[in-house]
């Protein structure tokens, strides 16, 4: 099976023709891309962010979302990298790795493009990659090919000498940017003022801040700070059981869905999970709704996973009898209803490896990955709920030409692109994340 980054290349190449023969056969073209702009290389939106002066995602899943003005920025690759073909390019990665020895080590998310996973030394999560850059202790550099926030929580869990590393700068993500520092620092303040401070004869405070991984290190900083704490799509139930021991209620922020999905699942009815809208007094709530809250989930969401609809489910079971689905949890919760099972993308490779029999699965989240899977477990039938090749936008801004350029810097001892997270916040994170490691599931 080809990659995703080679199929989207066909399609864009042979759209004209795909549609002209389906205008004329009334047979629809083989396949869709949500942009052809996924075709051209990421410098390309490094350049046009410049000249206009204002950040933006890419094309891709999240290419409406609107990127904050802090947004990082990449600045132009230089030209050797941008126009040097896949060989070359191969090439010059090989040889920096093999110069650089263990002196660095390339960290590679699932979502990540097959052309860059293949030059990883670890494949994973967000949460297993950091992990495993702790395994490493003795690295000088640590090149997370993933997006911002992972990059910022290596930094806060590596040693001070170790050099974190994101080949793109403008690898991002949409729902991390959803909630802000500022938001939530206001959104607190309006809690505190309508619940108070004191805990009740149980010992529990009125409200516990928990925040998804895919966040800020500020946003994490300002859990560890309040007595609050990480999560992940794998432990979001253990993590909730331990607010909850905690608390009376949860802030659950940035992602609606993870948060609805998870406490749903643990029993909490619909109508004591109210959404804050940052933008509006109280979240758009009134007051009692909040005093009768259990979880105030906050106004996020993965424009991923916000793609999938039980259209797709009905339309995968009408085709394929017996098919399982397994969707991720940041899907919305009429998807995650629907579905056969729902977790994250560790979970969903885990089922699949599991499976003996050869078996249909429709899978409910980034298509890097489902078309990984579909081609490491060629006995079983493997595809994306999502008929359309859309990608996570930032995942793709970083590309083999950012990784020999990083790559080949470290050779000539320098640093590029490196991610520090000031000790202030990286301090306050750090007991949050120590907390997250300690709830597992």
């Amino acid at each position: 099976m080809s990659s995703v980054n080679t199929a989207i290349q066909l399609i864009t190449r042979e759209a004209a023709t795909s549609q002209a023969t389906a205008n004329a056969t009334g047979i629809a073209a083989a396949g869709s891309t949500c942009s052809p702009a996924l075709a051209r290389g990421p410098w390309d939106y490094d350049l046009a962010e410049a000249l206009a002066g204002v950040p933006a995602y890419g094309p891709g899943a999240s290419a409406t979302d609107v990127a904050p003005p802090s947004t990082p920025r990449q600045g132009q690759l230089p030209e050797e990298y941008r126009l040097a073909g896949d060989a070359e390019l191969d090439a010059r990665i090989r040889a920096a790795k093999a110069a650089l020895g263990d002196r660095a080590v390339i960290l590679g998310h699932f979502y990540q493009r097959d052309e860059v996973v293949e030059y990883a030394d670890f494949v994973g999560d967000s949460f297993q990659l950091a992990n495993a850059a702790l395994t490493r202790p003795d690295a000088e550099a640590i090149i997370f090919c993933g997006v911002h926030f992972m990059a910022e929580t290596a930094d806060i869990l590596s040693r001070p000498e170790q050099a974190v590393i994101l080949p793109n700068l403008a690898a991002g993500c949409s729902m991390a940017d959803m909630a802000d520092i500022d938001s939530v620092t206001e959104c607190w303040e309006q809690l505190e003022e309508l619940f108070g401070t004191e805990p009740d004869a149980d010992g529990r405070v009125p409200v516990i801040p928990v925040t998804y991984m895919n966040s800020s290190a500020a946003l994490k900083g300002f859990c560890g700070e309040h007595g609050g704490i990480v999560c992940t799509s794998s432990n979001a139930a253990t993590v909730l059981e331990w607010a909850f021991e905690r608390g009376q209620r949860v802030l659950f922020f940035p992602d609606q869905h993870l948060g609805r999905n998870t406490a749903k699942a643990m029993g909490v009815p619909l109508e004591q999970m109210p959404m804050w809208n940052p933008r509006k007094d109280l979240g758009g709530n009134d007051e009692q709704a909040l005093q009768d809250s259990r979880v105030i989930l906050w106004h996020g969401f993965c424009s991923v996973h916000k793609r999938f609809n039980v259209a797709q489910i009905e339309k995968a079971r009408a085709e394929f009898p017996g098919v399982q689905v397994i969707v991720h949890p940041e899907c919305p919760m009429e998807v995650v209803d629907a579905a056969d099972a729902a977790g994250s993308t560790d979970f969903i490779r885990k089922a699949i490896v599991a499976a003996t029999e050869p078996t249909v699965f429709a899978v409910g989240t980034e298509i890097n990955l489902v078309n990984r899977l579909a081609a490491e477990y060629p006995q079983h039938t493997i595809f994306c709920l999502d008929p359309v090749i859309c990608p996570c936008s930032t995942m793709y801004r970083i590309h083999p030409g950012y990784l020999a350029w990083v790559l080949e810097s470290l050779v000539r001892g320098e640093v590029v692109n490196r991610i520090t997270v000031a000790d202030d916040v990286a301090a306050p994170a750090r007991v949050a994340l120590e907390r997250m490691l300690a709830a597992r599931p």
